[in-house]
């Protein structure tokens, strides 16, 4: 991964579209970034201070409604009638009904003016008036449930919610029940009970008209909701952020971001100021009704960043195809030039900018140095053509001097008609061998000269030289190094078959391999090529020295003058061993009528 990083940050074009991002994007988006978190909390401040504000307001009008309808049932608990009928608890059954029917018929007259759903009046005892608790609708065993025990123990007002499900009506019921006694004597005289109907609450918990989706809750000190005013979705059940509830429990207004059912809400409470202190209206605000505006602050914001990056990316697009891209063009050229192919396209440039004068130094330098290659490539010719010289010379007067001797000595003590032969087959040897001063000939005069050559060797030693001579006639034709095959059959005969003429014999093949080339092979059955031979054949010797070291002079030659012409891939592949012969092979291209001509050339 770090060689990657590397990698990709080595290269200017990458380098300059990341600091163009870096300067120009990373700010902007930073910037983007930090306005809308500001934004954000500026919105939810200003609209907590306002609900908060606004709860302040409900709550001031809660409590006075509750101190109101408190007058109002204190009023209704000072009546003489209702004292004096709360007095007696117990009676008769007609005693009992009778009570029943006045108590009825006062709270008939009384209650309307009480601003509440319903008002009622309970005796301490109401298992002791059947008849009454059945006429009011409510069960004689009113005195087991839990409120009212409550109710009944302490002189505080108290609270209790009755769901749908637990009474006759089809929506809850907020109840205020308080117990009351006597005006004189303070003795316990009964429990009144009032009901806050959902219209009630209404007037004081709804939500403004200004957010969309807030509601108001009524929660009890447990945590309970009491009171919903989206449609009492909430409303008998725990509030679904325990967090936010013991939140509520440390102090007496607050607001918080909260979650629920997968919605933010941001949540502002304040608690009553009664004696239940533990009650708390709460107001929750959907957090996206607040960001309306930004959202769409937001949506324009990606809008203009999209065409930002759009423009900005055209920029880059500019910068490289302008800049980049033609530097990197120049580089790659210049890496094919290291590969020494300076026959590609100069580069060039009618720019005349900085970037103009780049390629047209650099074209000016790669055309002084074509220069220089062919001056060296010049040089490099001559040196082949006086190397060849000397190696030709190191061949061809040693030889000559040999054969002018024999002729002559056989002139001298012999006398014999075969010494015409040897004369004519030396000329033809020389003629073959200069081959009116080109490089190239063909197998077929090649194959001529060894002949030349073998027959002198016989005439000037006296001895059969078995030699055979395997040809693909299709081969005989195609141009051909000359002085190719001449040294290394007199190699062969000089020092294989000379000392044995009678089992010595050498074979000579031509023929053409699946590569495409011409293989020579040089094959006899003599001593063997000694190992310091074989081994100065690869040593770059001076020039002296090889003239001195006329062992191996025919290999040499040959060896380096395929080298030079045709590269190492061609050099002399010899197999031998003392005692059992050796194998010369050849590898020649088959060269066409444009390639002879251009080592001619050279």
């Amino acid at each position: 991964m770090k060689t990657y990083t590397f990698q990709l940050f080595s290269s200017l074009r990458n380098r300059v579209i990341f600091i163009f991002l870096l300067i120009i994007i990373v700010p902007f988006l930073m910037f983007a970034y930090y306005a809308h978190i500001k934004s954000i909390e500026g919105i939810s401040e200003t609209n907590s201070k306002m609900s908060l504000n606004y709860l302040l307001q409900a709550r001031k009008n809660f409590e006075n409604y509750l101190n109101k309808l408190n007058d109002q049932l204190n009023d209704l608990i000072g009546n003489k009638q209702l004292q004096d009928l709360m007095v007696n608890t117990s009676g008769p059954q007609a005693e009992e009904e009778r009570f029943a029917v006045n108590l009825l018929t006062l709270l008939y007259q009384r209650t309307p003016s009480i601003d509440a759903f319903r008002v009622r009046v309970y005796p301490l005892n109401p298992e002791q008036y059947p008849s009454y608790m059945m006429t009011i609708g409510e069960s004689a065993e009113l005195a087991n449930q839990e409120w009212f025990r409550n109710s009944k123990m302490t002189v505080s007002p108290t609270w209790y919610l009755a769901m749908p499900e637990q009474s006759r009506y089809d929506k809850p019921l907020l109840t205020f029940a308080k117990r009351f006694t006597g005006l004189y004597d303070r003795n316990p005289r009964g429990i009144i009970a009032a009901d806050l109907s959902e219209d009630h609450l209404n007037r004081y918990f709804s939500p403004t008209d200004q957010l969309k989706g807030q509601k108001l809750l009524l929660l009890n000190q447990d945590g309970d909701i009491s009171y919903d005013s989206s449609g009492n979705e909430w409303t008998g059940k725990p509030f679904p952020s325990s967090e936010f509830v013991s939140f509520i429990r440390e102090g007496h207004e607050g607001s918080q971001s909260i979650t629920v059912e997968g919605y933010t809400y941001l949540a502002t409470y304040v608690k009553l100021q009664m004696e239940s202190k533990l009650w708390s209206i709460v107001s929750l605000t959907p957090l996206h009704e607040l960001t309306g505006t930004i959202d769409e602050i937001n949506r324009v914001l990606v809008i203009f960043l999209i065409v930002y990056l759009i423009c900005c990316i055209g920029v880059v697009i500019y910068i490289t195809a302008n800049f980049t891209q033609p530097i990197a063009h120049l580089v790659r050229l210049m890496r094919r030039l290291e590969s020494d192919n300076l026959h590609k396209l100069l580069p060039w440039s009618s720019r005349q900018d900085e970037v103009g004068w780049l390629y047209r130094g650099v074209g000016n330098l790669v055309q002084r140095i074509e220069g220089l290659v062919e001056e060296a490539s010049r040089s490099e010719r001559k040196k082949k053509e006086l190397e060849f010289q000397v190696l030709s010379h190191q061949i061809n007067p040693h030889f000559l001097y040999n054969t002018l001797e024999s002729i002559r000595w056989k002139a001298e003590n012999h006398g014999r008609s075969d010494i015409s032969e040897m004369v004519s087959a030396l000329g033809n040897l020389l003629r073959l061998s200069l081959n009116s001063g080109r490089e190239i000939t063909t197998l077929r005069r090649e194959l001529e000269q060894v002949k030349a050559y073998v027959l002198i060797e016989q005439a000037r030693m006296g001895e059969q030289v078995r030699i055979m001579y395997a040809c693909d006639d299709s081969l005989l034709d195609l141009p051909f190094l000359r002085l190719l095959l001449q040294p290394l059959v007199e190699n062969a005969i000089q020092h294989s078959v000379r000392d044995n003429f009678e089992k010595g014999k050498i074979i000579i093949s031509v023929r053409k391999d699946a590569g495409g080339d011409m293989i020579t092979e040089i094959y006899d059955n003599g001593n063997g090529i000694p190992q310091e031979t074989l081994d100065r054949l690869e040593r770059k010797e001076e020039l002296a020295e090889s003239l001195t070291a006329r062992t191996g002079v025919g290999l040499r030659n040959v060896n380096d003058r395929l080298k030079l012409y045709f590269g190492e891939a061609y050099k002399l592949k010899i197999e031998t061993e003392p005692g059992r012969g050796t194998k010369i092979l050849i590898r020649h291209p088959i060269l066409q009528d444009n390639a002879a001509a251009s080592i001619e050339g050279e």
